[in-house]
């Protein structure tokens, strides 16, 4: 299964693509959708129609998105939420149901702590994947909602495969 994950971001918005098969992952493909455009209409725009031909491109079956961190900061958080709601809507117009994981939830199962710092995601994210060049944090960071996504769903379907033996 071909898993996208999304970090959400107004200026960067990193996206990682993997392949999933049982607990064999494979890197795809990862990047940044960087926003142009003067205003936030034409920003919000530009982040849509990249991660459109992104999944034009690669064809995920799958999307989680990182869920939005509040900070104190409520203007920068509310265009934060916008630009979520542009990393939400490419999977739906897609058909994908979307798994959502809070920032923390994500380093754990990739570092094992949920205070993990973006070098450490990235150091991980190297040790999963040898040799593949990270477009950048954001990227690194989307792969590891696409790692925690797919462990996720693998777990789901173990869960489904003892309950229907069990029945």
């Amino acid at each position: 299964m071909r898993v996208i994950g999304i970090d959400p971001g107004l200026r960067n918005l990193g996206w990682g693509v993997i392949e999933s098969q049982g607990s064999r992952l494979t890197h795809i493909a990862n990047g940044l959708c960087k926003s142009t455009g003067t205003d936030l209409g034409a920003r919000l725009l530009s982040l849509h129609e990249q991660l459109t031909d992104v999944f034009h491109r690669f064809g995920p079956e799958a999307a989680a998105v990182e869920q939005t961190f509040v900070n104190r900061d409520g203007a920068g958080t509310l265009k934060l939420g916008q630009a979520r709601g542009i990393a939400m809507l490419v999977p739906a117009q897609a058909g994908l149901e979307i798994g959502e994981y809070a920032p923390n939830a994500v380093k754990k199962a990739i570092v094992g702590v949920g205070h993990a710092e973006k070098h450490q995601i990235a150091h991980m994210i190297n040790i999963h994947f040898p040799g593949v060049k990270l477009s950048g944090p954001d990227a690194a960071d989307a792969l590891a909602i696409a790692i925690t996504h797919a462990h996720h769903l693998q777990s789901g379907s173990r869960l489904s495969a003892a309950i229907a033996r069990a029945s």
